[in-house]
């Protein structure tokens, strides 16, 4: 159906967003983003945070260190670098953009819809 479609492709559109705004505000291990993430509806699954994650490093916009964990293996822990600092004030402003867009395009739906 294309109402799903254009769901899926709203939420993938935001996502690199969402995440990049959960680690601006610290370091923080991948499955913490998960719970974040489906704590905000926004069910994702490591086999599609990982990935996202290693692009996102190599564009320049994460970097990462181990941490020895006491309960397994050393963990990666996630950082913004200053450049995804940097890219992340630009999709801070594209998404108030985006919001006002939106937001003025269903007001005037409702509007129209109440005459």
């Amino acid at each position: 159906m294309i109402s799903d479609n254009t769901q899926t492709q709203m939420r993938k559109g935001i996502l690199e967003y969402c995440i990049l705004s959960i680690i601006s505000r610290g370091e923080i291990y991948a499955s913490d983003i998960i719970e974040e993430l489906k704590a905000a509806k926004l069910l994702v699954v490591e086999g599609t945070l990982y990935p996202l994650l290693t692009r996102l490093k190599n564009n320049g916009l994460l970097t990462y260190n181990w941490q020895e964990s006491t309960s397994g293996p050393p963990r990666k822990y996630y950082q913004l670098s200053e450049t995804g600092a940097q890219i992340l004030i630009q999709l801070d402003q594209t998404w108030s953009d985006l919001s006002y867009a939106v937001n003025n395009s269903i007001k005037r739906r409702n509007l129209n819809n109440q005459a």
